[in-house]
């Protein structure tokens, strides 16, 4: 993984909640899961949550995560906010924290807008990775608690490193009331290679079927396994 470097103007540093490494910024419900629990279906047998899925923690944890600039206040269906930053005339950056995009614009693709319009996360951080690296910016990685989901698009951030990128996304939670607070994660930032690795396929030869399966029986057989022998 390489690095990314986040700016923004001088002006907003001391207002803005920074972007954070992912892995800093778990969800509380991971950390107040439990480890394992009883299933009703396997008639009370204690089984392993994914508090011990190493992917799917890793996941949660890659990359950087883009933080909400301010309080957003949902009622009604309306969004509103409370913040007035400063006016920023050498930078051609809109003061509100929140765009839309309308329905129209995505006539034909299978998005469920139902007429709504979809929102637009406003991004304070230019983003930039070395030659040779692009970004991909996903909505936060297994996080379906979030009552929005933010499309995912991929950005040649070594060449537009000093441009704004802001996150387009559906309201998912028509019956979502409260304060969607700062800081709360709007999209999650992972450097790629330009270059991606080709695709071979085939079948596996004996000894490639013979070590699948031991893989197989040590996860299965051994908890921490894979994080400790198989995990590079």
């Amino acid at each position: 993984m390489t690095r990314i470097l986040a700016r923004c103007h001088p002006l907003l540093e001391p207002l803005l909640p920074r972007p954070t490494p992912a892995a800093r910024a778990l969800p509380d419900w991971l950390r107040a899961m439990p480890s394992e629990v009883a299933a009703p279906s396997l008639g009370g047998e204690m089984v392993r949550t994914l508090k011990h899925c190493p992917p799917f923690i890793d996941a949660l944890s890659l990359g950087v995560m883009i933080p909400l600039a301010t309080d957003i206040h949902v009622a009604g269906g309306e969004l509103s906010w409370d913040w007035d930053p400063p006016v920023i005339a050498d930078a051609p950056i809109t003061r509100a924290p929140l765009g839309l995009h309308v329905p129209e614009q995505a006539a034909g693709a299978r998005f469920r807008l139902d007429g709504q319009v979809a929102i637009k996360f406003t991004n304070y951080w230019t983003l930039e990775v070395p030659a040779g690296w692009q970004i991909l910016v996903t909505h936060p990685l297994n996080r379906p608690d979030l009552p929005f989901q933010t499309l995912s698009g991929v950005v040649s951030a070594a060449r537009f490193g000093l441009g704004y990128v802001h996150f387009p996304a559906l309201w998912t939670d028509p019956g979502f009331t409260g304060t969607l607070p700062r800081g709360t994660p709007v999209a999650q930032v992972i450097a790629l290679p330009l270059d991606p690795a080709g695709l071979e396929v085939r079948a596996m030869d004996d000894a490639e079927i013979a070590q699948s399966r031991a893989i197989a029986e040590a996860l299965q057989t051994t908890p921490g396994v894979y994080r400790r022998d198989f995990r590079e």
